[in-house]
């Protein structure tokens, strides 16, 4: 009991540091806003904010390795084919990286990281771990050619995401843009599943 009530707290106080940091970022910009501020501004030792998040970077970030895990489970877990199973996922809302976030959250926070080269490079590394990760789940599944097959769904994503971000910061309203995300990641999908149908073909043909 004792150690589940410390992980609860743990829990708490990483979201709460995450969640001070993420104010701050919104409110000044991202490298305007030192550790030693935010640790200030949630009444923590700087080396707390570092024991939580190694890089700052990933006080922005905190929410991708939950969205990673949902990924992977979506592929092992599958009662049925694994890829259908993970696009189904990406087409929901765990997926987004908002997790719940509203219109103009979502809005703020892909406005924060378009402004910030750090987090720009932050994101193309950790969705090259979201990739990764995929691919080992897809090769746990049996999945012929995992990696290309896990290349294909992630760059149809990503580009699918950087569009309706582009519209987004360009002026355009939600709903327009998420509107128009749903039909891009429908269509990009098809190809997607189309490339992968064929890598899965041609991986059967190949003798052991």
């Amino acid at each position: 009991m004792e150690s589940l009530r410390g992980e609860r707290k743990r829990a708490e106080m990483r979201q709460h540091v995450a969640d001070v940091a993420i104010r701050l970022f919104f409110a000044r910009g991202f490298d305007a806003v030192s550790v030693t501020e935010i640790a200030d501004a949630a009444d923590v030792a700087r080396p707390t904010v570092f024991a939580y998040y190694p890089r700052k970077e990933d006080l922005v970030f905190d929410r991708i390795g939950t969205v990673t895990q949902a990924l992977v489970h979506a592929i092992l877990d599958a009662d049925g084919p694994p890829v259908p199973a993970l696009l189904d996922r990406l087409r929901g809302p765990v997926a987004l990286g908002s997790l719940g976030a509203s219109p103009d959250e979502l809005l703020s926070f892909w406005r924060l990281v378009a402004n910030s080269r750090a987090l720009r490079a932050r994101a193309r590394e950790l969705a090259e771990q979201m990739e990764s990760a995929i691919a080992g789940a897809f090769e746990e599944r049996g999945v012929a050619h995992a990696d290309i097959c896990a290349a294909f769904i992630a760059a149809a994503y990503r580009t699918v995401n950087l569009r309706a971000i582009g519209s987004a910061l360009a002026g355009a309203s939600m709903p327009d843009v998420q509107e128009e995300r749903a039909r891009n990641l429908d269509q990009a999908f098809a190809a997607a599943t189309a490339a992968v149908g064929t890598l899965q073909s041609a991986g059967a043909e190949t003798p052991n």
